[in-house]
């Protein structure tokens, strides 16, 4: 006989975030503003996963700053890309301006996030050891 007790349910996802909409929906209108050409397939081979050790008590705030970190990565490199095309002239008036406008509500809605959740944006770069810092 069995005389373990049953696992306890698991908890309800936290609600969605808010300002994580605002950030998706201004991240996908400066991806809009900002494709390029589409480029020839050269997807890699798939690596082997690597297990993360975590600590159980702090997993929660560890992926919140990794998408944080991510997000900040993405917006960083819109930013250079819109630059580039900015550069080579490639962009209506109409255009810089909705740009600009977007990445700084973009800008603006990360570090209010950040700040929300006691980060800074300069907490969000990772040091990649040998590699150096992410951002």
């Amino acid at each position: 006989m069995n005389t373990q007790p049953p696992d306890p349910p698991h908890s309800p996802p936290p609600p969605f975030d808010e300002h994580l909409s605002d950030i998706a929906d201004t991240m996908s209108r400066a991806f809009r503003l900002t494709q390029a050409p589409p480029e020839p397939d050269r997807t890699p081979a798939p690596r082997a996963a690597r297990r993360l050790a975590t600590d159980p008590d702090t997993v929660g705030e560890d992926l919140l700053k990794l998408v944080l970190t991510v997000i900040e990565l993405l917006r960083q490199l819109i930013e250079r890309q819109a630059l580039r095309r900015l550069e080579a002239g490639g962009l209506t008036d109409e255009q810089e301006e909705e740009l600009g406008a977007t990445l700084m509500a973009l800008h603006d809605h990360l570090a209010q996030l950040c700040e929300e959740h006691g980060y800074t944006l300069e907490d969000l770069n990772i040091d990649l050891g040998p590699l150096g810092p992410l951002l």
